[in-house]
């Protein structure tokens, strides 16, 4: 009698040798340009850093810390609303590379996800996102990535509400906090 083996895996949180693009970071800071002076400590994380191609490689690290304090200084919610602000310039730049047309579905914008972050995140271990499950009206995914949750939580909102849906809910359905070995994030919608 064979019996099946369940693999189960725990979030690996190294960030050695993981990179991704300046955009990312660019990103994040065109939400808070108008006033740099009061966000300054913000600011002050990349001095050293060369952003000026969206494509330069910059540690995930720095990202990482850049949405801790963005969250810490000013709150989860800030962070949420930058990462939808993100999701909806994730969506456009994978309508204009072609990756998913305008008006894909939900679950097409989350498989352009998949695919968005194993390419545009250097990651020796390949982590990014991942389909758990999917219906007519629901997809499950899970973050396997170092990205900071919340600005994840936003991401995902911006995303799907580009698909044309309604009614979108994004919520997690388990987390590492509860015990979960990864966070994953149910979307919903009408």
């Amino acid at each position: 009698m064979q019996r099946n083996r369940v693999i189960v895996t725990v979030m690996n949180y190294s960030t050695k040798d993981v990179t991704l693009y300046a955009v990312f970071i660019n990103d994040i800071l065109k939400y808070y340009e108008d006033k740099k002076e009061d966000f300054k400590p913000l600011f002050d994380m990349v001095t050293n850093v060369d952003l000026s191609q969206p494509f330069n490689k910059v540690p995930i690290q720095l990202y990482n810390e850049m949405c801790a304090w963005i969250e810490t200084e000013l709150g989860k919610f800030n962070l949420i609303v930058v990462g939808r602000k993100i999701g909806e310039t994730a969506y456009q730049g994978m309508v204009e590379n072609k990756l998913i047309q305008k008006g894909a579905t939900p679950l097409q914008v989350m498989e352009g996800l998949v695919i968005v972050a194993r390419e545009m995140i250097q990651d020796p271990e390949r982590r990014g996102w991942e389909i758990v499950m999917h219906t007519k009206n629901s997809i499950t995914m899970r973050r396997t990535q170092t990205f900071n949750r919340n600005l994840q939580l936003g991401l995902l909102d911006g995303m799907i509400r580009k698909s044309g849906v309604g009614g979108v809910k994004v919520d997690y359905s388990k987390t590492i906090g509860n015990g979960a070995e990864h966070d994953e994030y149910l979307i919903t919608w009408i």
